[in-house]
């Protein structure tokens, strides 16, 4: 065996940290590059949030429609992104920007960008004990408006409703500990989860004695805790939950009838909630030793419970949707067109510290080359938050032309579209597109939808053309909300009224959509 050297010449690819940053802040949500922007002035002493408040018109509709130049571009880095990517229309050309996904690997000028908007959000838990004062709701003063992020988190949660409430009830110590324990233990939904034996071995540990002392005062705070408001509140099953909302409705039953009503259904809830599900009728029936029509009446009073004492008091915090792009119609009729912006308030205003940057770059000496990638570190972030919002702009822009139809008349006029298509049209990569769809919202005249709404695949229709999946679910949906309550549409026969339609929809695939779509099946939404 002979031992030698060769020379080969190969290429690859290698993603620099710049690119994975770029690619990473590019698939975040509003809320997670809050988080982000939040975190990296936290570590980065170079970067700052811009406090001075840029001038209000150049994020307003009146500079909407002038294009931006390319001699224009060349100038302010701030006002390259203000007025640049902030807004746009199909009527004028967008700006112009960079075909590739990420930005050029030149150090910008020592000014950096600086950006209307606070992406940041303000979480104010509400921690209030019994007796404790009420956190403030509105954290502004004078004319500062809190954004949505702000009044979700300010709103009462269960616990603390319930705790407010205890207020008022005269307890000894033992007894008000225990309730207050309960209470810290409901889930989202109002539920008790763990059974009471359980609760209370994890406190008393091996001592009987404590063990037994503790289950009687979970007895007695448990009754006081199921008949707190929300009704139904403390349950320990979906049929004790329905039992305790009706007991509490006896005093509105005025005749012999409403109270027989509430007895069957009472009865109706001590049995297994399969057949209640299935509305098994007769089976109820038998076994409740009731006729057929007092079980239906029985489940009609049923259908007006609430089945979950504590959604109203959900964290809507975690649920809330803050467009990225905001999209607004100007004219009517066949001069209509629609304006494409970015929203300023999800917009993170940042810029790199002057003074730090000057001193660096006046004293250079121990520890300056670790600097000097800190203030590198900061003005990539700025690039690439920029790069961001750029794309999400040209993205929406190419989408709003292609779905125009959905701006004037709605989801039926949907038409088909795929992820390629855009990704040709503006010279990016499938990826891109999908991250930048993937969990970015637009405001739109018909409602805040996620951009991945409008993509939907084909389906072929008589007349040779192609029928967009979205426009057909909404067809779909259109069809059962005008159906006949005690004779509901099946799928077999949605999917003939779709062929009358001229849009060939195969049985299996009406289901596939109506169960996309969160619609029961006929025999489940027959009228009871």
């Amino acid at each position: 065996m002979k031992q030698g050297l060769s020379l080969r010449v190969s290429q690859h690819l290698a993603l620099t940290p710049q690119l994975q940053q770029s690619i990473r802040l590019l698939q975040l949500s509003t809320l997670e590059l809050s988080q982000e922007v939040e975190q990296m002035l936290d570590e980065n002493p170079f970067l700052e949030r811009a406090t001075e408040e840029a001038p209000r018109e150049e994020f307003g509709l009146e500079s909407a429609d002038a294009p931006v130049r390319d001699d224009d571009r060349q100038g302010d880095a701030e006002a390259e992104f203000v007025a640049g990517p902030a807004a746009a229309s199909l009527d004028s050309p967008p700006a112009a920007a960079a075909d590739s996904e990420t930005p050029a690997a030149t150090e910008g000028p020592e000014g950096e960008p600086d950006w209307e908007g606070d992406g940041t959000i303000d979480l104010a838990p509400d921690d209030s004990e019994w007796g404790g004062d009420a956190p403030a709701r509105n954290s502004g003063t004078g004319d500062e408006r809190p954004d949505a992020t702000e009044l979700a988190s300010s709103q009462e949660s269960l616990q603390s409703f319930l705790h407010r409430q205890a207020l008022s009830l005269r307890l000894e110590e033992n007894d008000r500990a225990a309730l207050r324990f309960l209470i810290e233990s409901l889930n989202d939904d109002g539920y008790l989860e763990d059974s009471l034996p359980a609760l209370a071995s994890g406190l008393a540990g091996n001592d009987n004695d404590q063990f037994d002392e503790l289950v009687h005062h979970f007895q007695v705070a448990l009754g006081l805790l199921q008949s707190l408001e929300p009704l139904g509140v403390g349950a320990r099953s979906l049929a004790e939950c329905l039992t305790i909302q009706l007991r509490a409705r006896q005093d509105e039953d005025h005749t012999e009838e409403e109270k027989q009503v509430r007895r069957t259904a009472i009865a109706v809830c001590k049995q297994p909630m399969e057949l209640l599900a299935k509305r098994d009728f007769k089976r109820l029936a038998t076994l409740t030793r009731s006729n057929e029509d007092e079980v239906r009446a029985a489940l009609q009073l049923i259908a007006r419970l609430e089945p979950k004492p504590g959604r109203r008091f959900a964290n809507v915090e975690r649920n809330i949707v803050i467009p990225d792009v905001i999209v607004t119609r100007i004219g009517h009729g066949t001069s209509a067109r629609f304006r494409v912006m970015l929203n300023p308030e999800v917009m993170p205003r940042l810029r790199v510290h002057d003074i730090y940057a000057g001193a660096l770059k006046a004293h250079k000496g121990e520890g300056s080359q670790a600097l000097s990638q800190r203030l590198q570190e900061a003005r990539w972030f700025i690039k690439n938050i920029q790069q961001r919002f750029d794309t999400i702009l040209r993205v929406s822009n190419a989408i709003v032309e292609r779905q125009k139809n959905y701006f004037v008349h709605g989801e039926l006029a949907m038409r088909p579209l795929v992820l390629r298509e855009i990704a040709d049209e503006l010279g990016l990569h499938e990826s891109t597109i999908s991250r930048v769809t993937t969990a970015k919202y637009m405001s739109t005249p018909y409602g805040t939808v996620e951009l991945k709404y409008f993509f939907g695949s084909a389906l072929g229709t008589e007349t040779g053309g192609n029928a967009s999946s979205t426009a057909v679910r909404a067809l779909i949906k259109q069809f059962v909300s005008a159906e006949d309550a005690k004779k509901p549409l099946s799928d077999s026969q949605v999917s003939e009224m779709l062929k009358e339609q001229g849009i060939e929809c195969a049985r299996r695939t009406v289901a596939k959509y109506r169960e996309a779509l969160r619609i029961a099946p006929a025999n489940l939404r027959k009228a009871l």
